[in-house]
């Protein structure tokens, strides 16, 4: 490894023999909620953040001001300006609120930011950014919802509703807007093109309680004529949702509300809208399902249907009806959009005989088909993850999900069709009656899902680890469509709450997951019952079913893991209600002795352990009154301490007593005074451990159980709730040496055999696939990313990129990596509010290599793991050369506190 040229010097916590002159810091990447310029939101007071620049080392701001106003021009001349914060002393350059005058309905605020560092310097003014209010009330909607009137009730799918309307435009148009949302799933177009990239719009919430809508600038898009349409399908409203075979869950009648402003040069203004003047239509859609897929029969196509002058005299008149406005909100999340495109790696020739192409990936979307036919032609396309053991196309586990496209073609050349309102979790696809010869680039695999921006990567010396990691990341892609789904591909892909609790952390390394965690956890607290019950799935399709810990504490601990990932504040006030009803239902439950070991209560508990199935194997399973009281306990103690940082005391202090109830009672019932937990399990010991529920005149002993159950089997034994926990408790007690060899494990059960067996993403089950390529029967995913936890440790304990929760979002960031495993290397890199951080490590010719980078306004504390004794240089130059007071020894390691910059310690 090859040192970098680097002149620096850290201020008051190293000075080094040499110094340089200062460049100017710059402000960038200004966000308000998380996104860059949003437009159509309904947060009365957004939250502003922004990125110092800086090429010097031990940069903080130590001042900001803020300015917004009402256009650009305002802003730039600094006149008529609506907030002005002036000076503000303070370091906090992430999510600050706007406390300016209110916004009205419809209102674009633009805002710059400048500051002031730590050597009394002030940047220039930040470029120009803003951020656009949707509409605020239900009286701002004087659009009506309409439908497709008299259309008969089936069990099967019915087509997609089709839209339109005309209308002329007299004046130069400035501005134009529209506001959009639907009863099932819809797209929207205008003038032939459709308008946004957005799929799956308005996207899946607890729709009675919460349905979003969504803006778009459509200003470019108007002309003199014009036309508006859009096409409506099933979704997750109308469509088959879950596994019973249900369907039409929230209504069995779509409906479309749409809400055009167009603003003109003249000062004033227009609204076109949804009303009894709108055409309705069946088209080519003839059946769209999440589960089933889609039938298209392009002879149906009605050419021109969305641009002006199309003869609509066959269609219908919609009708008008009522559905509630009260409960239309903006769209706080991340939009569902194609990210990428595959090409098949083969196309195969099954022993059956069946037409295969082969992605090379297991992934969600589905594929656009190329074909040219005659006229009545059909193409058919099912999707699945594998092949069975003897190469043939496998749907088993799929279960009821037919997912299968089907395409008539209309004839008369090439032909290209894409799917609307249908996603499939699939790496291989079966082709039937295809007009000629089938070559690869006829078949092109979309990817598709939340548009989440990637912050994390992980790689080490391990090809078969970095696979492990690639997987993970395409595990979450896969599955985070709008909500967390637990799978992709069954009759199932719902927002199962223990799957998105466990992964939570890891997730937030992978992609910024903010603003995709608070549209969901706004929708479990709209779901979450009187009581206090959390439901098993958000949103809720199970008619109320929850209550389970493990599953439902994920109302504390994701709102808890957004806070420390990027220091929102915001999320724990405003979850605050829902955690607290969570912790009372909880109280409830385990009643004046502190235990939840009521048996007619429903737990999950170590869903899916290695042989949890075998009564005779006492080795993984744990019991579920013991994992209820221990994340009873868990959950408490995070909110004391969530009540604490919102200055809550006197809750803080109810909290920790009841927290403080509960381990007692946990201690007494489930621990012998030797120290060995009743529940004698890897989970029961990992969850005692990382919740810091055994006393300290056991911790030793239980240690010892916990390392010797993982010594006698040699392999992990947990499930859904162990998995996350197991390395991070091995290396908390000081055995790093078991952690990497469960890691390291390539035989079943473990985390490198599906790797070894070809997989691309995380399995549901540890044998999920034998090694002889039996599969196994019945609930069974190939895609499930809840034991890809595992990625969360490989971050923080194997390349030693942590976060420090008491000064939370990289604010301060803690490097601790712990070579070990065999392995020569590791480098994680994530992309923090502030900037880039970075913590690698390298053995090179049995010498340590330890690169740093901390971003600016962020300080860290580095570990230099075995440095004690040794001749440590940092960046060229003799460590003992350095004075520096934050410089301690702890046992055989170094820990330096570091200010901004890049460092490269080797020793």
């Amino acid at each position: 490894m090859k040192l970098n040229t680097l002149s620096f010097y850290l201020s008051s916590l190293f000075v080094l023999s040499q110094f340089f002159s200062y460049s100017q810091d710059r402000v960038q990447y200004l966000i308000c909620e998380y996104k860059s310029n949003p437009i159509g939101i309904d947060i009365i007071n957004p939250r502003l953040s922004w990125q110092l620049i800086s090429d010097e080392q031990n940069v903080k701001q130590t001042a900001y001001q803020i300015r917004v106003a009402g256009s650009q021009a305002d802003l730039l001349k600094e006149r008529r300006t609506i907030w002005n914060t002036e000076k503000v002393m303070s370091d906090q350059s992430v999510n600050i609120v706007y406390q300016g005058p209110s916004l009205s309905s419809m209102q674009r605020a633009y805002w710059q930011v400048r500051v002031w560092n730590n050597r009394d310097q002030v940047s220039d003014w930040s470029e120009v950014a803003y951020w656009e209010m949707g509409l605020l009330e239900a009286a701002d909607w004087s659009a009506r919802w309409i439908t497709k009137p008299d259309e008969m009730q089936q069990e099967e799918s019915l087509p997609a509703h089709y839209y339109r309307k005309e209308f002329s435009l007299k004046k130069r148009v400035k501005q134009a807007r529209a506001y959009v949302t639907s009863l099932g799933l819809y797209q929207l177009f205008l003038n032939g093109q459709k308008v946004g990239n957005d799929l799956f719009t308005p996207g899946y919430t607890s729709y009675h309680r919460r349905l979003q809508y969504q803006t778009y600038d459509v200003t470019e898009v108007l002309q003199g004529e014009n036309a508006i349409g859009a096409i409506v399908g099933d979704g997750w409203y109308r469509g088959y949702l879950g596994w019973k075979g249900k369907r039409s869950y929230y209504g069995d009648q779509l409906a479309l509300l749409v809400q055009l402003h167009v603003n003109y040069t003249d000062g004033t203004s227009e609204i076109i809208m949804t009303d009894g003047q709108w055409k309705v239509s069946y088209g080519p859609i003839r059946k769209s399902d999440i589960y089933n897929g889609e039938k298209y029969d392009a002879r149906l196509e009605m050419e021109g249907w969305n641009v002006p002058s199309f003869d609509d005299n066959q269609w219908t008149s919609t009708e008008a009806i009522n559905h509630s406005k009260e409960i239309l909100v903006a769209s706080p999340g991340i939009p569902v959009t194609a990210i990428e495109e595959l090409t098949p790696i083969k196309i195969i020739t099954t022993p059956k005989g069946e037409t295969v192409l082969d992605l090379g990936q297991n992934i969600v979307g589905w594929v656009r088909l190329k074909a040219d036919g005659k006229r009545g032609d059909q193409i058919k396309l099912q999707f699945a993850e594998v092949l069975d053991k003897d190469g043939n196309f496998y749907t088993t586990n799929l279960r009821a999900a037919e997912a299968t496209d089907t395409y008539t073609l209309k004839g008369g050349g090439e032909e290209i069709y894409e799917p609307h309102f249908t996603f499939h979790g699939f790496r291989f696809v079966k082709v039937e009656g295809y007009p000629g010869e089938l070559t690869r680039d006829k078949i092109i695999g979309v990817v598709i899902h939340s548009a989440m921006q990637p912050t994390g990567t992980f790689s080490c010396s391990d090809s078969l680890i970095n696979k492990l990691q690639e997987n993970i990341q395409w595990g979450q892609r896969d599955n985070f469509l709008d909500i967390p789904t637990d799978c992709p591909q069954r009759d199932e892909r719902v927002g199962w709450t223990g799957d998105a609790q466990v992964f939570s952390r890891t997730a937030a390394f992978n992609f910024d997951v903010a603003a995709f965690y608070t549209k969901w956890l706004k929708d479990l607290e709209a779901d979450q019952q009187e009581n206090g019950l959390v439901p098993h799935v958000i949103p809720d399709m199970l008619d109320g079913a929850g209550g389970a810990t493990g599953w439902a504490d994920a109302a504390v601990i994701v709102p808890w893991t957004v806070y420390q990932a990027y220091g929102d504040k915001r999320i724990l006030q405003e979850q605050y209600s829902s955690m607290q009803a969570w912790i009372q239902f909880m109280k409830q439950k385990a009643g004046e002795d502190f235990l939840w070991n009521n048996p007619k209560d429903w737990h999950w508990g170590d869903w899916l352990a290695f042989n949890s199935d075998r009564p005779d194997y006492s080795g993984s399973v744990t019991e579920k009154d013991l994992i209820a009281t221990a994340y009873f306990y868990h959950s408490t103690k995070l909110l004391s301490d969530i009540a604490s940082i919102l200055e809550n005391d006197q809750d803080a202090s109810t909290y920790r007593g009841l927290a403080q109830n509960i381990r007692n009672a946990f201690i007494r019932e489930y621990l012998t005074p030797n120290g060995r937990l009743v529940s004698h399990t890897q989970t029961a010991y990992a969850l005692a451990l990382s919740f810091d529920l055994i006393p300290d005149d056991r911790l030793e002993s239980a240690s010892n159980y916990f390392a010797q159950d993982v010594e006698k089997f040699g392999h992990l034994t947990t499930g859904f709730l162990g998995t996350p926990l197991l390395c991070s408790t091995l290396s908390k007690i000081g055995r790093d040496d078991l952690a990497f060899m469960l890691l390291n494990r390539k035989e079943f059960p473990s985390w490198l055999y599906p790797v070894t067996q070809g997989a691309t993403t995380i399995w549901e089950r540890w044998d999920t696939q034998k090694p002889d390529g039996t599969i196994i029967k019945g609930m069974n995913s190939f895609n499930h990313y809840a034991y890809g936890a595992i990625g969360e440790w490989l971050y923080t304990y194997v390349a030693g990129l942590g976060i420090d929760p008491k000064r939370p979002g990289y604010k301060h960031i803690l490097f601790d990596p712990h070579p070990g495993g065999g392995l020569t290397s590791a480098n994680a890199e994530f992309l923090s509010l502030y900037g880039v951080v970075k913590s690698a490590w390298e053995i090179v010719d049995n010498e340590f290599h330890f690169q740093i980078s901390i971003p600016p306004n962020t300080t860290g504390l580095a570990t230099l793991p075995n440095a004690a004794g040794k001749s440590v240089s940092i960046n060229a130059k003799p460590m003992e050369e350095l004075t520096n007071e934050g410089t301690q020894i702890s046992g055989s390691d170094i820990i330096v506190e570091l200010g901004s910059g890049e460092y490269h310690f080797i020793y």
